[in-house]
Order: C-alpha cells, then structure tokens, then sequence
C-alpha cells in the first residue's frame, strides 16, 4: 500500500512538473530569453553575426516596383519599393520543438545587427514607413521586409519626348563592408521581378512599367571591394496626355497660320492674325519647356515647334515688306529694274508664277513716226500754249472748224490722262506682282520645311 502511493505521488510529480517546465517555455520572450537578445547584448546588436570572422555573410535581396510616385523635371524619380532582405544570423538559433512549435519571432529592429545596405543614386534622405520589427527564423535566418520610398538620380534622355522610354538604376550595395564580409545576392531573376512588379504596379497615367533587369557585381569603392545589385528599371511614357494638351494644338496653330498665308496681302487683318497666333504658339512653347527637363540633348518635339517658330516669324516679316512694297506703289511710280529682273522674270519662272499682264491692262503708244499720234504728252500749260499757237495761226478758218480744233484739244488732254492713269496702274501692278512672287515663296518654303520636320519627327518617333 505505501509503495502504491509512493508510486501515485511521483507520477504526479513528473506529470505537473513537465507540464509546468511545458507552461513556461511557450512564450515568445522565453525564445528571446533563450537567444539572449535584449538591448544590453551589444554583440548581436554591433557585431557581425558569424563564429569565425573570416566566414562570409550572404544577403539575399529582393525588389519590387510598386508604382512610380513622380518623374521632375530636375531628373528625379521618386519610387514606391517592396524591399526584402535575409541573411544568416549564426547565434538565434533554437529547436521550436523545445518551445511548443514556435519557428519564428519578432524583434525589434535596434536589437539586431543588420547589413549596412546603402542606395548609391539616392539624393534625399529615407522617409519610407517604418516597420520596426526583423522575423526572425528558428534556423537563424532573420528577414527585414518593408515599403521602400527611393528618391533617385534618373539621367533622362527626352529626345523622342512624348514618344519615350527611360531607364533609371537602383544600385544597392553594401557601404562599409567589403566582398570579405558581405556578398549580396539577388533572391529572385529579372523575369520573376518584372513579372510579379507588373502584378502590383500601379499606373498613375504616366509611366508604364516595361521591365526590370537584375544584375549583381563587384565594384572598387572607396578602397573596397564591394558587392552590388543592380536593378534596371524600364519605363515608357503613357503620350495620351501631352498629345491632347500640347501636341495636337500646336499642329492646329501651324495650320491655321499657313491659312492666313491667303488673306489679302493690301489690308493689315494678315498681319494682326499672324502675331495672334505667333502669340498663342509662344504660350504653347512655354508650357513644353515646363514640361521637360533640363537636358543637353533637346527633344525632336522642341526642334520642331522652334522651327516653326522661326517660320512664323520669317512669314510676320514678309507680311511687313509686303505691306512697304505696296505702299511704294503709290509713292514710286515705277519699281525697280533689279526687282523686275530677279523676282518678276527669274524667281517668277522658278516658282511657276505668271506674271504678264492681260491684254485689256497693256498701255498702248504709238509709234513715234506716226504723225497723228502724240508721243510724248506735254504738260497742261505747254499743250495750251502751243494749241492756242495753233489756233491763232488759222484765225481764217470758219467757225467750224475752230470748233473742231477746240474738241481735239480737249480730247487731247483726256488722252493724256488717260495714259498717266493708266501708267500708275501698270506701276501698282508690278508691285502687287512682286509682292505676291515673295509672299508664294515664303508659303512654299514654309510648306517645304514643315513637311520635311514632320518626316523627321515621325521617323524619330516611330523608330
């Protein structure tokens, strides 16, 4: 009977003192009690985690784009990164059979040694969200996920602007630590990346995501031998935007300006309505160069709308001498003899231009051996005194035929009108010709030149 009970009182001894050892080893502080982390372990805060220095820590990393934040004008790209780094910590190791299964805790991040990774194109300090904790695992391998805001150097190349695609680097690497001590690895292949970034890009209606390509190597910095990963991201601008507000608007002006090359050239409403929409162009021009950044390379969108620009402008320009050579008209009787020869023969000929007057607008003169006819009319006070010479010499005539005289002296004179009306006429006539010659060439060179940038441009933009 006692050594029954005997027997009773040690099963109960075991079975409440293993369930008690059992109670008080399920816990997580009593895994960090048992690993020793605590902010007074200054070893597995300050030290690499290896047993022998000269073992290598291996870092795996892992990116992931979520969206492209902003693209400035300064060639700064601010991103949203999912970043995922691991590595081996060879003294938080335990059996979680020993702790009722547990394979994983929490730390706080100032508990743990972590890796001195460093973004090299980065240009503003780190504001990304904290996430304050490390998981770390029952084989030692402790894991740092957490959204990764990037502000970065992105050297941008706009020459096929709005039509373009830009590549900006992520290089992450180790600041401090040589290949000695730390070597990082990419955990997933470009393909991998891109995919799973495209399954998670966001699109703010700017920037499509067309791939990322992941690269690791070794690099010479400051004396040592570091070792990098490489992230290429390639985007591609969404033109849909700049197309409606810029492009589409700036090609409405360009024809509209070429339709006032029709306006009649003798008033001034041509003039006015071209600068109006040199005016407008200008604004135009403006808001591109907002939109673009500062580059040594211009984009073939700003050569073409400068271009056209010019053209405006050259076309302002012969508006104005149009309107002087019209006004010579009426100020110099007759245009002069180079002008006739090289714009109205000559640059008339080149640009198939007729410039022969109709039959109905040709002065006739008689001969000079005609007897009947006047040659060279006399001025109103000449013609009276000779024809009153030629009156007083035949006083023996009838009163009809003095009659006679009297009409043809009066005709006479209507005559001489008529040939000097008729040469400020011819005179206006050759200047108007003259100035629809120069005004045809600038609208055919501004054709010309339009045609060929517009060949360039989209040759540019499709290849």
């Amino acid at each position: 009977m006692k050594l029954f009970q005997i027997l009773f009182l040690l099963f109960l001894f075991f079975t409440l003192g293993t369930s008690g050892v059992r109670g008080e080893t399920c816990g997580y502080n009593d895994v960090m009690d048992y690993l020793s982390i605590s902010d007074s372990n200054s070893s597995l805060i300050n030290v690499r985690p290896v047993k022998d220095w000269r073992e290598t820590t291996v870092v795996y990393l892992d990116v992931v784009l979520n969206t492209i934040i902003e693209m400035d004008t300064s060639q700064i790209m601010t991103s949203l990164l999912s970043f995922k780094m691991t590595w081996k910590n060879q003294f938080l190791q335990w059996n979680p059979s020993d702790f009722c299964g547990i394979s994983k805790i929490l730390v706080p991040v100032s508990l743990l040694w972590q890796p001195d990774i460093y973004v090299f194109e980065v240009t503003q300090q780190d504001e990304s969200p904290a996430v304050p904790y490390l998981t770390v695992y029952s084989d030692g391998t402790v894991e740092q996920t957490k959204p990764l805001r990037v502000v970065s150097a992105c050297s941008l190349n706009i020459f096929k602007f709005p039509f373009d695609s830009q590549t900006c680097n992520l290089t992450f690497g180790t600041y401090t630590n040589s290949v000695d001590d730390i070597i990082l690895i990419p955990e997933s292949n470009s393909s991998s990346v891109t995919e799973t970034s495209n399954a998670v890009f966001i699109n703010k209606g700017d920037w499509v995501l067309a791939g990322i390509n992941v690269s690791g190597h070794n690099v010479s910095f400051n004396s040592l031998n570091i070792s990098q990963i490489q992230y290429r991201i390639s985007i591609r601008r969404i033109p849909i935007n700049h197309l409606i507000n810029l492009i589409v608007p700036a090609c409405f002006l360009v024809l509209v300006d070429i339709a006032s090359m029709f306006i009649p050239m003798d008033g001034g409403e041509r003039l006015g309505f071209k600068i109006t929409v040199v005016l407008g162009f200008s604004v135009l021009l403006l808001i591109l160069n907002d939109l673009l950044p500062a580059s040594a390379d211009p984009p073939i969108l700003g050569v073409f709308c400068s271009v056209c620009l010019c053209i405006m402008i050259i076309s302002i320009i012969d508006s104005i001498f149009i309107c002087y050579m019209l006004h010579l008209s009426a100020v110099r009787p007759e245009a002069p003899k180079w002008m006739k020869v090289w714009i109205l023969k000559h640059l008339a000929f080149v640009l198939r231009v007729d410039t022969k007057l109709k039959d109905e607008d040709i002065v006739y003169t008689p001969p000079e051996s005609s007897k009947t006819s006047i040659v060279s009319v006399p001025l109103e006070n000449e013609l009276s005194i000779e024809t009153k010479k030629y009156i007083q010499k035949n006083d023996k005539d009838s009163a009809e035929v003095k009659l006679l005289k009297k009409l043809l002296v009066e005709i006479l004179f209507i005559r001489r009108e008529m040939i000097l009306t008729r040469r400020e006429g011819d005179a206006k006539t050759e200047w108007n010709l003259i100035a629809f010659v120069l005004d045809r060439l600038i609208l055919i060179t501004y054709l010309v030149t339009l045609v060929i940038m517009l060949i360039v441009v989209l040759f540019v933009w499709i290849a």
